[in-house]
C-alpha cells in the first residue's frame, strides 16, 4: 500500500484509481474470508469446538466482537482470520459489512496518507543503504 502512495505521489499512478484499487482489494478479501467462514466454518467447528484456544477467541468475539472487527482491522493476520472466525459464527453479515468496510476504509486511508506524506522520506532512507 506505502508502495502504491509512493508512486503515485511521484506521479507515475493516478492516486484516485491507486486508493480505490487498495480499498477495493481489502474489501474484497474481508468479505471472501468472511464467506468461507460461513461455507466451510461448521466443518471446522465440530473439529475445534474442544479447543481451548478456539473457545477463547469465541468468547471473546461475543463479549467484543463490535470492537474486535474495528482494532482487528488494524492487526496483520488478524485482519484476515477475524472475518473468518465472524463467518464461521454465522455473525451478521450488515453488521460486518458496517463496521468492518468503515474500519479498512480508515486504514487504508492512514497508510496510503502515511505514504503520499512520508514517502519521499521513506526512499531516501532506504537509497542510503
Amino acid at each position: 500500500m506505502i508502495t502504491g502512495a509512493i508512486l503515485s505521489r511521484s506521479g507515475v499512478l493516478n492516486i484516485f484509481v491507486t486508493y480505490v484499487s487498495i480499498l477495493s482489494g481489502l474489501l474484497t478479501a474481508i468479505t471472501l474470508f468472511h464467506f468461507a467462514g460461513r461455507i466451510f466454518g461448521q466443518h471446522l467447528k465440530h473439529k475445534l469446538q474442544h479447543n481451548r484456544k478456539f473457545q477463547k477467541a469465541e468468547k471473546i468475539l461475543r463479549q467484543r466482537g463490535d470492537w474486535a472487527m474495528c482494532i482487528g482491522i488494524f492487526i496483520p493476520v488478524v485482519r484476515y482470520f477475524l472475518p473468518f472466525l465472524i463467518g464461521f459464527n454465522r455473525g451478521s453479515l450488515k453488521k460486518f459489512m458496517i463496521i468492518s468496510y468503515s474500519s479498512a476504509f480508515v486504514w487504508t486511508l492512514i497508510f496510503f496518507t502515511a505514504g503520499t506524506s512520508f514517502g519521499p522520506h521513506i526512499l531516501s532512507f532506504f537509497s542510503a543503504f
